[in-house]
């Protein structure tokens, strides 16, 4: 199940009418009025962060045009957070997979994303880029991989995210890695459930 966003209510006297929200990392910070009731501070914050999750998920990200521009977004976040060491040979949409989201063969150096991911929201397929890109300096999915991953700070908000979806879909997916396709060459290294090992990392 997807993990609800941590809220944070700021009441102001001076605030007569209006109720606003807005992210701060991981936390929703609404703002209200300061004579609105309990029952109404309930509703409108439960309003305020399905608006304002609809709106993230409307910011789309920019790798869903095509393989190019995954690939470029991939090389970004490789800068970003993992020193630039990750240079995948190739990065690619493909047909949905059967159990993952996504999967990289380290040996030589592809990565492929499930299509079921093009309309997810842009810090969501970021996460599972870094992911992937990780298993290209740690194939496995042991602690120095988990610290490359969690170099990307919405790790943690980005699994849940996936999780919800899954289940929401009744898709049942157990992670990101391993669901190779078929006549690949190189086994996938990295094919541990993504679920089983992020709690013990």
């Amino acid at each position: 199940m997807a993990q609800p966003s941590v809220v944070e209510v700021r009441r102001s006297d001076r605030r007569r009418r209006m109720v606003s929200a807005r992210r701060e990392g991981d936390t929703v910070i609404v703002f209200i009025p300061g004579w609105m009731s309990e029952s109404e501070e309930r509703r409108w914050v439960d309003e305020m962060v399905r608006r304002l999750e609809r709106s993230e998920a409307r910011r789309r990200s920019p790798a869903r045009t095509g393989d190019d521009a995954l690939r470029t977004r991939s090389m970004e976040l490789s800068r970003r957070y993992l020193e630039g060491r990750a240079e995948p040979a190739t990065v690619r949409w493909v047909a949905p997979m059967r159990t993952r989201w996504a999967s990289c063969t380290p040996a030589d150096g592809t990565i492929r994303i499930s299509e079921r991911l093009r309309d997810a929201p842009g810090w969501v397929v970021d996460y599972v880029l870094v992911h992937e890109l990780a298993h290209l300096l740690e194939p496995g999915h042991d602690a120095k991989f988990w610290a490359w991953v969690h170099h990307y700070p919405r790790t943690e908000r980005a699994m849940g995210y996936l999780e919800g979806l899954s289940a929401a879909a009744g898709l049942g997916f157990v992670g990101l890695d391993g669901d190779e396709p078929p006549g690949a060459e190189h086994p996938s290294e990295a094919d541990a459930a993504l679920g089983s090992e992020a709690a013990s990392a």
